[in-house]
């Protein structure tokens, strides 16, 4: 986020994003990532020539009795009415609460614990805000309640029949009987026959387009990213009010129109929280069962879907844009561009996704050249990008969520004279998780890359093609090094 002078949102909106010169020797950090890029690149080539990931195929099932209770409706039903519940907390905190995001969790809780705070509760339990999403337990509320009203019409209307039969019958009684022709066919029944009332029918719902994928989820995160970190007043109630509502709207006319099917496509962080998720070592195998599992497994599970490679370059240059945006020389351009600062700063962002995105293509191309063609270029590779992605998220907002976070919760109790959260890492600490989590990211990309392409190429190709992601990922870590040490 760009910063305002004297907004007390500029330190939660960039996390570690304005602490610059770290004590840490950027020498040291790029020998150390050069290094760890290199090695774990050539002893996969010389030792790892068989693919060893076996996506939902693998893990270890879970005792019975927990998957009894985590599959049990009154967990989940309890799981959506917290998700309900937080909803109407925030929503109400928008209305009733102070403009003033030192007063008021609400920014905090949509910036911190819910953008941030899915980032561990997805790699602990898997895809959380499936369950929490309010949105989704609300459409099936709607849902019901639209098919308790298209049965009470029938009823009504069945109702009215009868009472017309029956007085029909009343004035026959009392005059002579005429024969009726058309109803010699009718078998001798003890009474008028009332219409009977038509069962209600499970709503049909359209089909999504296969080509749209996760499209709609990628465009819902850059819209997300767009106004944390470029709109004019982020933290102002009515901006997020107007943008939260807005956001429901949509996806509510959506699931209506496609049903409850479209949130695992289409709602941003339902996908955002399902991506990071394939990492937990907790998951499904195929066979429905809950299972301990190397997350490499569920990372090579992730669907090859229309739109997951711009979900997963959205969420990398939002990243890369939220640690260079505080940049003294970026905030002069924008600020005296003539364009206007919010402009300006929507082409940077724009342009730092558009820059992720560009060099994964340019990549994926060139590996196509070396290794032949392939129906996939682009999806076969993308789950690699699903760890980088991780290691910005926790570099860039690890000390956003130990400190912002529980300041959240504290002011959402109404707690008084509450101590001054502090991080649990010193500078030297902080920068040396940063690295750690960058590197550790690329590291884990470039086996998960290694892995997909001996599965797919010939033995004599394999290594070669990975030469373009080797160099993608010294790319990547060069630029997010940088930004961190600044």
């Amino acid at each position: 986020m760009v910063p305002h002078p004297g907004d007390p949102l500029t330190v939660l909106a960039h996390g570690i994003g304005s602490q610059h010169d770290l004590p840490i020797s950027p020498f040291y950090a790029f020998a150390g990532a050069f290094t760890a890029l290199f090695v774990s690149f050539l002893a996969l080539g010389l030792l790892w020539s068989a693919s060893r990931f076996r996506g939902d195929r693998s893990g270890l099932a879970l005792p019975a009795g927990f998957q009894r209770v985590a599959d049990a409706p009154a967990t989940r039903t309890t799981l959506r009415g917290l998700g309900l519940l937080a909803a109407l907390a925030v929503l109400l905190y928008l209305l009733l609460g102070p403009d003033d995001p030192a007063r008021n969790p609400a920014p905090g809780a949509v910036y911190v614990l819910l953008w941030v705070g899915l980032v561990p509760a997805s790699l602990l339990f898997g895809p959380v805000w499936r369950l929490l999403n309010p949105l989704r337990s609300l459409h099936r509320l709607l849902a019901r309640l639209s098919a308790k009203l298209r049965t009470a019409r029938p009823s009504a209307a069945v109702t009215a029949a009868a009472a017309a039969a029956a007085a029909a019958s009343a004035r026959s009684s009392r005059s002579p009987r005429v024969p009726a022709p058309h109803l010699a066919a009718v078998p001798d029944l003890p009474g008028p026959q009332l219409p009977q009332p038509p069962r209600p029918e499970p709503r049909n719902h359209r089909p999504l387009p296969a080509r749209l994928g996760q499209w709609p989820a990628a465009v819902g995160l850059f819209a997300f990213t767009w106004l944390e970190l470029v709109s004019p007043d982020p933290a102002s109630t009515t901006t997020l009010l107007i943008a939260l509502t807005g956001y429901a709207a949509v996806q509510l006319l959506l699931a209506a129109r496609y049903g409850e099917r479209w949130f695992a496509d289409g709602d941003a962080f339902e996908v955002y929280s399902a991506l990071l998720a394939r990492l937990s070592p907790l998951g499904r195998r195929s066979d429905g069962r809950l299972v301990l599992r190397n997350p490499f497994h569920g990372l090579d599970a992730t669907p090859e879907r229309p739109g997951l490679v711009a979900t997963v370059c959205v969420l990398l240059g939002s990243t890369a844009y939220d640690g260079f945006s505080d940049n003294p020389s970026w905030i002069n351009a924008i600020q005296t561009s003539p364009l206007g600062r919010t402009a300006a700063a929507t082409l940077g962002l724009a342009g730092a996704v558009a820059l992720v995105a560009a060099l994964y293509c340019l990549c994926a191309a060139v590996t196509r050249l070396v290794c032949g063609p392939h129906p996939g270029p682009l999806t076969a590779f993308a789950h690699s990008l699903v760890p980088i992605a991780l290691g910005y998220l926790v570099a860039h907002y690890f000390s956003l969520l130990v400190i912002e976070g529980p300041r959240t919760v504290t002011m959402a109790l109404g707690t008084d004279n509450a101590p001054e959260p502090l991080s649990p890492l010193g500078p030297g600490g902080l920068a040396a998780l940063q690295v750690i989590a960058v590197v550790t990211g690329h590291v884990l990309g470039v086996i998960a890359a290694h892995d997909r392409s001996v599965r797919l190429f010939p033995p004599a190709k394999a290594v070669a093609g990975q030469l373009p992601l080797l160099a993608l990922m010294i790319t990547y870590t060069v630029g997010g090094l940088s930004l961190l040490l600044n």
